[in-house]
């Protein structure tokens, strides 16, 4: 089979090839796992992190990629041969700790990542326990069904962490694939409720316009109006200032990002309780995502009906994927068709 495998960690500011394209042996599936024959994987920020060791890999070579859709070649479980089947960031827990038990898997000490502790979906096949994949609606195709699978479920999360009440006020620190899909559910879940966008890119804030946000403007600009809740999807930490500076008393800010980079630290030094965190403001972090978030937002995008702004690329094209959002050439979520 094709894959864009990734053999070490590299400096993508020098290198901008980090995948190489590879014939490798198609993966047999151990006891309990499906095997799926890929059609479509989105590409996702957090594999820049992975490439350039933030979050790195525990071993190497690995097949990045944890937006998977595909048709199952070999069954297990309750899947079929033919089935379509997606695959999420949650690869695999222990399924036994008390936060399995209690669905919050994505606590798991165990917890395994797809396309970091486990070969994922920049190829033509990949294995995945039974449990962890996910039945697709029949009215999204693959390549809108790869985007929900991660930008859309770890938002859907971040949303309902938020605590936002119909005729709140939200706001959305960065929009990129997360971020715009969660504008899209927060129009159709809180219809009185108006978004603000903050982003460093002009045509970000443009297409948050277009997309029904009420306002959209710099990363350092005072929205119009205090914000209820903030969500924050950057990987630096000038925007978790901001947002605390622009939440109304009570807010929550929840920061969906895996990371933040350390180069920019120093900006902690300037937090300024007063500004800040007084009156009762909160931070809240969003950890990986459960497979409820995902059967979940599969159903309600499917129902309200909600569908991903894309672009598509040829698996061989992952490499100029990944430098395009590495230079923050998005609109909407990039997507491999295989």
């Amino acid at each position: 089979m094709r894959a864009m495998v990734l053999n070490q960690l590299t400096d993508l500011t020098k290198n901008h090839s980090p995948l190489q394209l590879t014939e490798l042996p198609e993966p047999v599936p151990a006891k309990g796992e499906i095997l799926l024959q890929v059609t479509a994987c989105g590409v996702c920020h957090t594999e820049l992190d992975e490439i350039e060791g933030r979050t790195p890999p525990p071993r190497l070579p690995v097949i990045l990629g944890h937006q998977v859709v595909g048709q199952v070649a070999k069954a297990a479980g309750h899947w079929r041969e033919g089935d379509r089947a997606g695959v999420a960031w949650i690869f695999s827990a222990c399924g036994e700790c008390t936060y399995c038990r209690s669905g919050q898997e994505n606590l798991c000490a165990h917890f395994r990542a797809t396309g970091r502790d486990a070969h994922g979906g920049y190829a033509e096949y990949m294995t995945v326990p039974e449990g962890f994949a996910y039945p697709l609606p029949e009215s999204i195709t693959d390549i809108e069904a790869a985007p929900l699978l991660c930008a859309g479920a770890i938002g859907y999360r971040s949303l309902r962490l938020a605590n936002l009440q119909d005729g709140q006020n939200l706001g959305l620190t960065g929009f990129g694939a997360s971020a715009h899909l969660v504008l899209k559910l927060a129009r159709c879940q809180y219809p009185n409720s108006a978004v603000f966008v903050f982003s460093r890119s002009e045509s970000e804030q443009v297409f948050a316009r277009q997309l029904g946000a009420v306002w959209a403007g710099g990363i350092q600009d005072t929205a119009p109006e205090p914000l209820h809740s903030i969500i924050d999807t950057t990987p630096v930490w000038l925007p978790v200032l901001e947002a605390l500076r622009n939440l109304a008393p009570g807010g929550r800010l929840v920061i969906n990002a895996i990371r933040k980079e350390g180069h920019d630290k120093d900006v902690l030094l300037r937090l300024d309780y007063p500004a800040h965190l007084w009156m009762e403001k909160e931070i809240k972090s969003v950890a990986n995502v459960c497979r409820q978030d995902v059967s979940e937002f599969l159903q309600l995008a499917a129902q309200i009906p909600i569908r991903p702004e894309t672009q598509e690329y040829p698996l061989e094209a992952a490499n100029q994927a990944l430098m395009e959002l590495k230079n923050r050439q998005i609109h909407g979520a990039k997507v491999l068709r295989i």
